[in-house]
């Protein structure tokens, strides 16, 4: 399979994808169906609502943000991750399929229906990810108008009336496309147009691991702290804000201290053994493996894991079995 480009590449967790795919993650642009839910959110206080329940400020960002946080336990854990994009005074919030009935809880029990009443979207629209770094010039070519990082805003493609939406640091995808399910085929036809490939849950797996960003079910588990899986880094976290569910202990830790724990990127030098995720320093347990890729540009697998605060970037170890290094993420890929 690795080192095989007629074989379909390995990404752990998830489906396969063939090596063009691989290919054009890497080097040119995929289009893939996201595993999101859609909640809408409406009435007179939208904003306010979310402000309250969401680790990042989408008050201050603007009427158009599209936004990177979480939702958390009174505690600080993370409920889910999740994006948020402003519509005006109204706003759409995507969650990770597996998080959605959480995140529905959530609302039910802290969002009065007078101030805003949340609609579960999922089955009436598609939600495209837009990957590789030539997505968004492709895109344009397309004739889709492209909004500027941290954007979203309506656009058509395809005679398709959709939301584009950018995040600000073009991770872990370049572009949010959700439009009418309805229309997802012709959206899709109008991208492969100009030379956008058509991928799956492997393409999008592909372009996490490699840009860093966590996943709800690998990487954030019940008991993650937003420290933990790089929220500062990635910009998912508003310490100036007004008080949000689960504050208190995520400012502690910002102000006077550190998660025990962290996510580090991982490059193989042997072939890892999946079936187990244990991660060794000198022999001693100091983590765990949570997601893999083959890079068949570098010969080896990458991949990312929960390691002890301590466990130093570029130090030698063992993890699933085989030699690795810890990388500083996002990977730096020739």
């Amino acid at each position: 399979m690795p080192g095989d480009s007629r074989s379909p590449v390995l990404v752990t967790g998830t489906s396969t994808l063939t090596a063009a795919q691989a290919d054009a993650v890497l080097e040119g642009a995929v289009v893939a169906r996201a595993d999101s839910a859609v909640l809408e959110l409406t009435g007179p206080s939208v904003p306010e609502c979310i402000q309250g329940l969401f680790t990042n400020d989408i008050e201050a960002a603007g009427s158009d943000a599209f936004a990177y946080g979480a939702t958390l336990t009174p505690k600080g854990m993370i409920i889910s991750d999740l994006w948020v994009a402003r519509r005006g005074g109204d706003a759409a919030v995507y969650v990770p399929l597996q998080g959605k009935d959480d995140v529905l809880a959530t609302f039910a029990r802290y969002v009065p229906p007078r101030l805003a009443r949340v609609t579960n979207r999922t089955e009436d629209v598609s939600v495209l990810h837009l990957v590789g770094p030539h997505a968004a010039e492709l895109a344009g070519r397309a004739g889709l108008a492209i909004p500027d990082a941290g954007r979203a805003g309506a656009a058509s493609l395809g005679g398709v009336e959709l939301e584009a939406a950018a995040p600000p640091h073009g991770q872990p995808f370049t572009l949010q496309l959700t439009c009418p399910e309805s229309g997802a085929d012709a959206v899709v036809a109008a991208l492969a147009g100009v030379g956008i490939v058509e991928g799956g849950p492997g393409a999008l797996e592909l372009a996490r691991v490699t840009s860093g960003w966590p996943r709800l079910g690998a990487e954030i588990g019940e008991k993650t702290l937003p420290q933990e899986v790089r929220f500062d880094e990635l910009g998912a976290v508003s310490y100036e804000k007004g008080c949000y569910t689960g504050q208190e202990t995520v400012a502690r830790l910002h102000f006077r201290g550190h998660a025990n724990r962290r996510l580090t990127g991982l490059s193989w030098e042997g072939e890892p053994d999946f079936t187990v995720t244990e991660v060794l320093q000198d022999q001693r347990p100091v983590g765990r493996v949570s997601s893999a890729v083959w890079l068949e540009r570098l010969g080896r697998y990458v991949g990312l894991a929960m390691v002890r605060y301590e466990v130093e970037s570029d130090r030698a170890l063992t993890a699933a079995g085989a030699a690795a290094r810890t990388v500083s993420l996002p990977f730096q890929l020739p």
